[in-house]
């Protein structure tokens, strides 16, 4: 090997000191995400990023800067399959599929704090039980449903077996067996334990008229998790925050005040623009909302 002239040793040297310059993100070494405002978890319901799959979502989560999610069934399970075939996959898909997606959260440095698998009435018991085994293997510290009230009951006792809270969630519309209103969620806690808890989306909150801010301040000890959106009263669209009715900032500010550790999940609902520039632009205005 032949020596290296002066000008060559130079000019080596100092793309050596130029590299080690580089932010970590731009020689290779991705920065880990961190959306935690103020003491306050700002996360993502990665039904936000539902154009793409899990991996493409991962990535656009980083992007947007958030650090924290609550992992939408359809990053998992087969789209499109009829109800059989769906429930078979769900009886005898390896756990292990399972923990190799928490094993991707973590490479990503994003804590999967949740896992949103919808129980339906439908359900048998052996689905249940196959739900809660699915979480178990994702490491998640609770799961969210959009479920029935009348299902509520028959998860009751699996919850308590895997020591998992479940989070029933509203949507607006007022139906029959379905959640929305404060009574929905009392008729589905009444009797229940502790593990039975709410999964509140204050978007929907506002649009079927009721007030998140008082119902948070009443129920925060079973709440395990929010999904922000802003909603217009009356059944209104979803549109970009700060164009609604929902009081986001008053929320916010009460988890940030109270310090109740209750992941706020950004929820882009509303059509037409890029997922990731919106997640980016709402928790933009959760900093602004916390004083950051």
């Amino acid at each position: 090997m032949s020596k290296l002239t002066r000008r060559e040793w130079n000019r080596l040297a100092l793309g050596g000191l130029a590299a080690a310059a580089l932010p970590a993100a731009a020689r290779g070494q991705a920065k880990k995400p961190d959306s935690r405002i103020k003491g306050v978890q700002v996360g993502v319901q990665s039904y936000s990023l539902r154009d793409r799959p899990l991996d493409a979502a991962l990535q656009g989560m980083v992007e947007a800067g958030l650090s924290s999610c609550e992992l939408w069934q359809g990053h998992i399970e087969p789209r499109n399959k009829p109800r059989a075939e769906l429930r078979q996959w769900r009886l005898s898909v390896p756990l292990s599929e399972f923990t190799a997606v928490r094993e991707k959260f973590d490479r990503a440095g994003i804590d999967l704090y949740a896992y949103n698998l919808s129980f339906r009435d439908d359900f048998t018991d052996e689905e249940i039980q196959r739900g809660f085994e699915m979480a178990k293997a994702l490491g998640v510290k609770a799961m969210t449903a959009s479920s029935n009230v009348t299902t509520a009951k028959r998860l009751d006792p699996f919850a308590q077996r895997f020591k998992m809270r479940v989070g029933m969630h509203n949507h607006s519309q007022l139906r029959p067996n379905e959640f929305a209103s404060p009574e929905n969620f009392a008729e589905a806690l009444k009797g229940a334990s502790e593990f039975i808890a709410i999964n509140l989306d204050i978007g929907h909150f506002t649009a079927a008229n009721f007030d998140p801010v008082d119902f948070l301040g009443k129920n925060h000890g079973r709440i395990v998790t929010l999904h922000i959106k802003d909603r217009k009263r009356d059944q209104g669209a979803n549109v970009p925050f700060g164009e609604g009715d929902t009081p986001i900032k008053p929320v916010l500010h009460l988890l940030r005040d109270k310090r109740w550790p209750i992941p706020a999940n950004l929820e882009y609902e509303y059509d037409g623009k890029d997922a990731v520039a919106e997640l980016k632009r709402c928790l933009d205005y959760c900093r602004q909302a916390l004083g950051a």
